[in-house]
């Protein structure tokens, strides 16, 4: 009974807090989708500024992910949550001066903000989900904090836009019709609608921290961790001494750059079709809820039906075929490629995560550090497809989601089991 108490407290009371705080940050995330559109209209923006949106949220993994892990080692994973949830508040505050004066500069440093808190909670919790069970089941784990994820990215951009633009099409079309003035005053009004969504989400972020910091969160000590693997992995005096890490990141860089093109641009997709703004603006939920299925299908699946390696060579070659699609087809039947594309991307993370900590040994803290780094691809990749949108359309645009999942279909096949670069310089020498 006591066994069955302890183990109640140390595994499945974390899964439900830690489900909690990714719902959470899966609101605050893919709040950018309907983001992109509204901060286009309020602030007068081209797609590629438009973009910004992105590169300001997702580019603060990458500074701040290693400071994140500094951070950790003196504060532990359970007080580095709650830090991380209330940067994050700091962030939403941020959007209230933002709204009064319609300044984009101030929204971005708001999204920034944001996105240092994320990066503090990822690099806490991923691991830590990671960690507290079995290995071979923790894509499974993974796979259900995404479902609390990216059942709160279907939603939060349909409530938002239900404050901010119910009125999209009506809207855009009046500004037409106003002289200088006028539309000053219109576009004024319509920044200031954030500003009460963001003040509860700011309460509500303050709340959950003190939440996190009065839960019965077991400390996790990263030293004692793999210590079947403490052994091979002393004999490595670098981070950059491990190739399957490396590549993996370089995999998650492609694979966040592709998630976020997925969610945050078929809003503009769509609108670039002809199609008006009221349907446009429920888009970026219909690639979540793809994306849930896609984590519903891990955890029916891993490991007992599929490996966690076979996930994700699966996904990449789905990705691919979704790409293709979304290119070559047209109308609403393209928008719906791009909203499969969340299917594809559902267990890429989950499978990447464990298969590139796997015999880390005490270099763990500074590795996922690095893997949350490589969420910065939601910064520049998308930035990529804004420039290619501009040059030729943004249906040509998604050509460059062609390369991100075959550089994650190598990792599938290949990557994840290099474990020494004499491997791959070998290799290439053999090649030549």
């Amino acid at each position: 009974m006591n066994t069955s108490q302890t183990s109640f407290k140390s595994f499945i009371l974390p899964m439900i807090i830690i489900g909690a705080l990714f719902f959470i940050f899966g609101f605050v995330t893919w709040l950018n989708g309907i983001l992109i559109p509204y901060l286009k209209i309020a602030c007068e923006l081209s797609d590629f500024q438009a973009l910004f949106v992105a590169f300001s949220f997702y580019i603060a993994y990458t500074i701040m992910a290693l400071p994140s892990a500094w951070v950790l080692k003196r504060t532990g994973f359970k007080n580095g949550m709650m830090i991380g949830l209330w940067v994050m508040a700091i962030g939403t505050i941020i959007f209230i001066p933002a709204a009064m004066a319609r300044t984009f500069e101030i929204f971005l440093t708001g999204l920034f903000v944001m996105g240092t808190g994320l990066a503090l909670l990822q690099t806490a919790s991923n691991p830590y989900v990671t960690i507290i069970g079995p290995k071979e089941s923790a894509a499974r784990r993974i796979s259900i904090l995404g479902i609390c994820n990216k059942f709160a990215g279907a939603m939060a951009p349909l409530i938002l836009a239900y404050y901010i633009l119910n009125d999209g099409d009506a809207f855009v079309e009046s500004l037409k019709t106003l002289d200088a003035t006028a539309k000053i005053a219109a576009l004024d009004s319509l920044a200031a609608r954030v500003i009460n969504p963001y003040l509860v989400m700011t309460a509500v972020l303050i709340i959950m921290g003190i939440g996190v910091r009065l839960a019965p969160l077991p400390e996790i000590d990263t030293e004692k961790e793999e210590s079947e693997l403490e052994e091979n992995a002393r004999v490595k005096k670098s981070i950059l001494d491990f190739p399957h890490l490396i590549l993996g990141v370089l995999a998650l860089f492609f694979y966040v750059g592709a998630e976020v093109i997925a969610g945050d641009t078929i809003i503009n997709y769509g609108l670039s079709l002809g199609i008006e703004l009221n349907t446009a603006k429920a888009f970026t939920s219909y690639t979540m809820v793809t994306m849930v299925v896609g984590y519903l299908l891990g955890v029916a699946l891993i490991p007992t039906v599929i490996s966690q390696r076979f996930a994700l060579k699966a996904s990449a070659i789905l990705g691919l075929i979704f790409a293709i699609g979304a290119i070559f087809t047209s109308g609403l039947t393209s928008v719906i490629f791009v909203a499969l594309f969340g299917l594809s991307n559902a267990l890429v993370w989950p499978a990447i995560w464990p298969l590139a900590l796997s015999g880390l040994g005490s270099f763990i803290s500074t590795g996922s550090a690095l893997l949350i780094m490589a969420i910065s691809g939601g910064a520049i990749i998308p930035l990529l497809w804004g420039g290619l949108s501009d040059v030729f359309s943004t249906q040509q645009a998604y050509w460059i989601m062609v390369p991100c999942y075959l550089f994650i279909l190598f990792y599938a096949l290949k990557g994840y089991k290099i474990r020494s670069w004499k491997f791959v310089a070998n290799n290439i020498g053999t090649k030549q």
